[in-house]
């Protein structure tokens, strides 16, 4: 046997000797990032803290006069964004959005969810709070509120009125409309006649 052929020899049994010592137990530590930034990102958590910012707070308030994506209103729109005349606080006697059985029913789904609970669901007042012996809010069937101008209706489920909170936090521009929108609907539904009903339809209340 040569010496070349001890040499080939010894190499591959040195191989041969490695291999099988890569089979052992795994190790406890991880493995080596080449790009760690995906791992640890450096980013806030929702409501945590930061020492960055002087109220210790990590979540900034949009900065003024940010217009949220896909709104195509400015906030300078008083009649739409305040329920009020341009430069003035006087309410709007009009609803600046289309009005359409769709909207209606959007309109009736948030009143429900955020107005008949005080107010009942046909807006006479008679709700489950009052059973409760909260105060009784006044009726959408009686004046003042029957008189009341949209713009009113908007700005007190906007700013709140006396016990009653705002809603601004809660509920969208145009989401508060639809609802100013539902609220007329229930007082028409009071005072309506038999003219208002289709010709077709009017046997059924003769």
């Amino acid at each position: 046997m040569t010496v070349r052929t001890l040499i080939r020899a010894a190499l591959i049994l040195a191989f041969a000797v490695s291999m099988i010592g890569c089979q052992g137990k795994p190790k406890d530590k991880p493995p080596i990032h080449v790009n760690p930034n995906m791992d640890t990102q450096p980013k806030f958590l929702p409501q945590s803290e930061s020492d960055f910012f002087a109220d210790g707070k990590a979540d900034r308030a949009p900065v003024e006069g940010t217009i949220a994506r896909g709104d195509l209103r400015l906030p300078e729109d008083d009649p739409y964004f305040r329920g009020m005349k341009p430069g003035t606080d006087e309410p709007i006697d009009y609803i600046p959005v289309s009005i359409s059985a769709t909207s209606l029913a959007r309109g009736k789904e948030r009143f429900e969810i955020y107005c008949a609970v005080c107010h009942a669901s046909d807006g006479s007042g008679r709700s489950i709070m009052v059973e409760k012996q909260y105060q009784l809010p006044p009726s959408y069937h009686e004046e003042p509120l029957l008189s009341r101008p949209d713009g009113h209706y908007y700005d007190v489920i906007s700013n709140g009125i006396r016990n009653m909170p705002g809603y601004a936090n809660q509920i969208p521009v145009d989401d508060r409309w639809k609802i100013v929108q539902y609220v007329r609907a229930l007082q028409r539904s009071q005072a309506g006649s038999v003219s208002d009903v289709p010709e077709e339809q009017r046997d059924r209340f003769e």
